[in-house]
């Protein structure tokens, strides 16, 4: 598990710039938000899940996730069907909040063009350096308010 500024980001996942992660099994994708998101997000209240058999494009907005401070979407990592959804989230979307790279998966994707899209992802050295940027961007919003 990577430890970047007290935000748990596992190294075997893949990460979207709009902070939704991926899990590659094969040619299925498991789908959630990072632990980033969740702790700027706050408390989780309603998650807006998309069909299974649903088509989706990488970097499409397939969801939306609401906290009491705000909405936010989510966004598919990769290209593919959706094959499962979490249904768990319905019953209790603070799952997202207590454990989001496991309970509070999202969805899991087939995907279509895996090799290509990726390339697109981030992970190590790519992914610190724009997670402190994000960090940045966040205090000083706060700053502002």
């Amino acid at each position: 598990m990577a430890d970047i500024k007290g935000y748990n980001m596992p190294d075997d996942l893949y990460y979207h710039e709009e902070h939704s992660w991926a899990r590659v099994e094969g040619t299925k994708v498991t789908v959630g938000m990072t632990d980033f998101f969740q702790k700027e997000a706050g408390d989780i209240v309603f998650v807006d899940l998309p069909e299974e058999e649903e088509e989706v494009e990488q970097g499409e907005v397939c969801g939306k996730i609401q906290s009491r401070k705000w909405i936010g979407k989510l966004v598919a990592p990769v290209s593919g069907e959706i094959v499962e959804v979490n249904e768990e989230l319905e019953e209790d979307t603070s799952l997202i909040n207590s454990d989001p790279y496991g309970k509070g998966w999202i969805l899991v994707i087939e995907a279509s063009d895996l090799d290509s899209e990726l390339e697109n992802l981030m992970q190590g050295e790519a992914l610190v350096s724009f997670l402190e940027e994000e960090i940045r961007k966040a205090e000083e919003e706060k700053a502002k308010a």
